[in-house]
Order: structure tokens, then sequence, then C-alpha cells
């Protein structure tokens, strides 16, 4: 059989996402601190770009300065080099006055659908090493935001105490190496044992590795370390919390050994096994509430006294309040919100000007991203608003009356109304917060899977579900706790149809105790 050549023609399509839209889609998801940092890049990388640091609104046109600028700007060069990129004269204007969605490719375009089902469910830990002083813990990593004035003429104005910080944990604890220590050798077992500790004040690492290198005996690193653990404050050099709570307690003279067989069955009092702990301790039933109540006053973590940590506060994307006519206004948070524009004023400066051509390429570069951002920015803005108003819409009984009247909600539901791609309102709801006279919530809380209803009659939210799960354990006696079974032949009478393993998998999401846990915590109240 003969080889033959012969020439043919095909046809077909693909998807080719531009840089552009790239970029779109990039900042749809980011959340209000991502976003402020790439834009802070983006105007230290292109000069065309400056920050609006006048009080414009989100939509306020551009000011007549920027377009009499452009106008100016009239020269052949680049007015020919704009059309060989695909930019006409009303995307180089500032993009603030022209903007609008059907300027940007559509977002719905991309191939990514994400779908998910989202439960949420209220945070604790079961553990003993997270013994119950959380709300202790709290008050002693508390932070002062308050500084001094920033007034530099005023008499008060102290620059050498405004430029000091905070003492440290290591500081504090060299301090007090200097006054207890005498003899050389200690001292210096005593400041490596200090620079072995973390921030919380435990004692984490083996002291024994330091035989070797300090060329000294077992026997004098625990003498050391015993002088380390009477350094203030009570706890630090501790190896687990046991012992922590073990130094604070003899620090206040309340280390008997009833105390001392307590703390050494911390895993049983986390499980509130408080009947095996009354035999082991030897006590009745005040006893051992008293007791209970010292270890919860101690701090588990002494170190954070000088080592605070700085709360990181979630801004708002979106405010919902309620209009005067009983409506719902939903705006964006002007503060979040990046003010970015094109300084055209600037580029017809320099355009005019004889350049190579590498130089007019690059500013027809930067013109060229810089009203892409612009625009970009504008169209996350309004995608934002418009899927949080959906969203407020479709959850109206919730934010009148509570969680119980949350709907079952998922992404379909919410792009179908509003004619957007599921893949785009899972990233406008992906860490953005909105605040609301309920609360601030994730947009993503409103989207959750449905329990059927008994009666046949509308379907009943997960969150919603979990709320009554919650409202009928806080309510039980201590006589008499509700068990799984229980719980669901009462969400049964009240028309929801729900399995025993849904209940419990509720109740674990929710750290909510078995029946037999609670009923061990209820029979001693603490």
């Amino acid at each position: 059989m003969a080889l033959s050549q012969r020439l043919d023609l095909r046809q077909s399509q693909s998807l080719v996402m531009t840089p552009q839209l790239q970029q779109a889609i990039k900042l749809l998801q980011f959340s209000n601190a991502e976003l402020t940092e790439f834009v802070e890049s983006e105007l230290e990388k292109n000069p065309l770009l400056e920050a609006d640091e006048g009080e414009r609104s989100f939509s306020e046109e551009a000011s007549e300065d920027n377009v009499t600028a452009y106008e100016k700007a009239q020269d052949p060069d680049v007015k020919q080099t704009e059309r060989e990129e695909g930019f006409s004269d009303e995307i180089v204007r500032d993009t603030l006055l022209q903007t609008s969605s059907e300027n940007l490719p559509s977002l719905n375009d991309d191939p990514n659908d994400t779908d998910y089902e989202n439960n949420w469910g209220s945070a604790g830990i079961n553990d003993p090493n997270e013994l119950g002083p959380g709300a202790i813990a709290e008050d002693y990593t508390s932070y002062k935001t308050s500084g001094g004035s920033n007034n530099f003429d005023h008499p008060d104005y102290n620059i050498d105490q405004t430029a000091s910080a905070d003492k440290t944990l290591r500081q504090h604890l060299y301090e007090q190496l200097g006054v207890d220590f005498i003899g050389i050798q200690e001292r210096l077992i005593g400041a490596h044992l200090i620079e072995m500790i973390d921030d919380t004040g435990y004692l984490l690492t083996d002291p024994s590795d330091l035989m070797a290198n300090l060329d000294c005996t077992e026997e004098q690193i625990s003498k050391v370390l015993c002088k380390l653990q009477h350094f203030d404050p009570p706890g630090v050099f501790a190896r687990n919390l046991s012992e922590c709570l073990a130094l604070q307690l003899r620090d206040k003279d309340r280390l008997d050994p009833a105390m001392q067989t307590l703390i050494e069955h911390l895993d049983q009092l986390a499980n509130h096994e408080l009947g095996n702990l009354k035999k082991l301790c030897n006590v009745d039933d005040e006893d051992i509430v008293e007791m209970i109540s010292e270890i919860k006053s101690l701090n588990p973590k002494p170190g954070l006294l000088f080592e605070p940590s700085i709360d990181q506060q979630i801004a708002p994307d979106v405010i919902l309040r309620a209009g005067p006519d009983g409506t719902w206004l939903v705006e964006l948070n002007p503060e979040t919100l990046p003010k970015v524009l094109v300084n055209n004023s600037y580029y017809a400066k320099v355009s005019k000007k004889q350049m190579l051509k590498p130089e007019k390429e690059y500013l027809n570069e930067c013109i060229q991203s810089a009203n892409w951002l612009v625009k970009s920015l504008h169209q996350r803005a309004t995608t934002i608003i418009k899927v949080a108003s959906e969203i407020v819409s479709q959850q109206d009984n919730f934010f009148r009356f509570g969680v119980q009247y949350l709907k079952p909600l998922i992404l379909r539901d919410v792009a179908s109304a509003i004619d957007m791609h599921e893949s785009t309102v899972s990233r406008v709801t992906n860490n953005k917060y909105i605040s609301t006279p309920r609360g601030m919530l994730e947009l993503k809380y409103f989207f959750s899977s449905s329990i059927a209803s008994a009666a046949g009659g509308d379907a009943l939210s997960a969150e919603a579900v979990k709320a009554r799960i919650k409202t009928l354990v806080d309510s039980e006696e201590p006589n008499k706790i509700l068990s799984d079974d229980r719980i669901v032949e009462i969400l049964v009478s009240q028309g929801v149809d729900i399995a025993r393993r849904t209940v419990a998998k509720y109740r674990d999401a929710m750290r909510i105790p078995s029946s037999v846990q609670r009923r061990r915590q209820k029979s001693i109240k603490i």
C-alpha cells in the first residue's frame, strides 16, 4: 500500500483564561486582608496607580481633572499602540468613571465548579491539657492597645517610654537570675534553661542535654532547675500541666496530699469522673468542689503574662442594618474597600515625551494593568454586594427571628437567583464576613444541608436543628439527662425527621458530651 500525504482542517474550541480574567477571579476569592496586601504590592510596582485618600464613595465618578488630562494626551503613537493592544479611549480613562460589570470577562466562565456542605459547630476541646480555665487564661492574655499621646509637642510626651517595649518573660527571668544565683556555673546553667522554655513558660526540652555541652552533672542541673521553679511567675519551668499546677499550688501553700492526688489525675477530671476522684482523694462532695474551683483559678500558661498575643480582629466585608421602613439595607464596608485610581495626569505627561520602543511598551503595560485592576476591584465589590443581598433576601426570617428560622441553602440556589455560576458564589462567600444585628457571621454560615420534616412540611436547616438540640441539652435537669434516643423522640414530635446517628454527629460537632458524661458533670455542681 502506497503512502501519501493529505491536509485536513479541524475546528475545536477551548477555554482560554486571559490574564485579566485570572486577576478578576483571584481578587474575588481574596479576603480583605489579602486584598489590601495585593493592592499595596501593585501600588509599589505600578507608577500609574495611586491610592485615593479622599472621601470618595464607592460609586462616585472620577474627577474632571483626570478626564481633561486624558483629553490632552492625544499623541498619535500612543493612540496607535492602544489600538494594537485592544484598548479603546474609554478604557484608558479613569476606570471608576466608565466601569461596569459588562466590561470584564464573565466570571461565570470559570470551569471549576466548587460545591460543599457546610457544618458549623461551637468550639471547645475536651482535653485534660486545656483544663477549664479558658476564661482565666483569657484574663491573663489581655492586651493593652492604648498607647501614649501622638502629639510629640505635648509636655507629657516621653519618647523613651514610647519606644520601650514591654518586658518579656526571658528578660524577667534573667533579672531574677542575677539576684538569686551567685556562682558562675549556676548562672550559666540557669541562662541555658531560660533559653529552653517556650512562650508559655514550659520547659519542653530535656535538661540532661546540657550535661555534655556545659560539662556538668545531672545533679547540678536538677539543683538549678529546682531553684528556677521558685521564680516569678509561679508555674514557670514546669515540664507538664500537672507540674505547672503543682508549682502554683505550692506557692500558695495549698499543695496538700489530696490536691496532689487530684492534679495527678487530670484525665479523670477532664472526663468529670468525680466519683473516682472523691475516692482517690478521700474527700467529700464539698471538698472536691472547692478543690476543683481552686484549680480553675490557676493559670495553665503562666508565661503568657509576659508574652501576650494580639487578637486578630475580623473586619466585615458587608454591613447589614435595618432600614426605617422595615427592610434590610446591605452595603459594603468602606473601611475594607480599597480605593485605587489611575493617575491619568501623570500618564498624559509621560506619554507626550519621546520614548524608545521598550519604554513605550512598559508604559502601555502599566496603563493596561492599572485599568484592569481598578475594573477588577469594582467588579469584585459589585459581585459581593449582589451575592450578599441575595443571601439576606433568602434568609430574611433568620435575621428577624433567630437561628431556628435559618433556611437550608446551597450554592445553586443563590447562583440561579442572581444568574451567576456556582463557583463564583463559592469564591464570594470564601473568607467574607457580614456584620448583622445577630453578630459577625461568615457568608458560608448561611449555606447548610437540609433536614426533612416529619410532617411533610418545609425542610429545616442543619444549623436550626443543631440549635434545637443545644436548647434541649441546656434546659435538661440534673436528674433527667436526655439520651440521644430521647432527643430524637422530642425532635420527631416537633416535626423533625432525624436519625439517632445524626443527633450524635451534631452533638459531637457542637462539643456536647454524651449523656453519661453530662450526668457526671451535673451530679455535683461545680
